[in-house]
Order: structure tokens, then sequence, then C-alpha cells
């Protein structure tokens, strides 16, 4: 299993896993889904739910991936398979995106 901090604009929002079999779950961190404030990390993560399962990398994050040439480099680059999406969203969110989310690796 891997694991990942979400981060909207600094601050904890979830964690985001990675299970042996592929499958994903996030979780909305209690303070966060309780705070009436704190808004939604993605539209199609809304906070009507707390946790949610997916057998696919989520949208919101998949979005953050580099695509075609910039991937293949990235990969190549950092011995990434390119079909590991969570290992190259762990590279790139956490040092180079776009946007209130960021990823925060959590050590295994």
């Amino acid at each position: 299993m891997r694991q990942a901090i979400i981060q909207y604009k600094g601050d904890a929002a979830g964690i985001l896993c990675q299970y042996d079999d592929g499958s994903f779950r996030f979780r909305y961190d209690d303070a966060w889904f309780q705070h009436p404030q704190k808004p939604a990390v993605s539209l199609t993560l809304p906070k009507s739910q707390q946790q949610y399962d997916s057998q696919h990398l989520f949208a919101c994050f998949h979005n953050m991936l580099p695509e075609g040439d910039n991937r293949e480099v990235l990969c190549r680059r950092f011995r990434i398979d390119l079909d590991d999406d969570f290992g190259l969203l762990l590279l790139v969110s956490e040092n180079d995106s776009i946007g209130a989310l960021r990823l925060k690796r959590i050590p295994s």
C-alpha cells in the first residue's frame, strides 16, 4: 500500500491510498470534513461523503499527471513505470504542481 496526504492550499484535506490490488481510496481528514468552510478538493469528490473508493485513480488526481513526451521523460529519468500513475503523481505533485492540490508521500 502507498499513501499520500492531500494538501489543499497547504492544509491537510485527506489521504489518498493505493492498495496492493491497484485500487484507490480517498478519505477526507475528520477535521476538514467537519469544518463547514473547508471546500471539497474536487467536484468529483464532494464533501457529502467522507470516503471514496475506486478501481482507478480519481479523475481530479489523474488530471495532475503529465502527458506524452513529458511523461515519458520523467518516467525514464526517475525510473518510474509508464503505467505507474500513483508513483508519477507523487513525484510531480510534490514538486511541480499547478493549483491548490499537492500530495505529500507518507513513508511506508
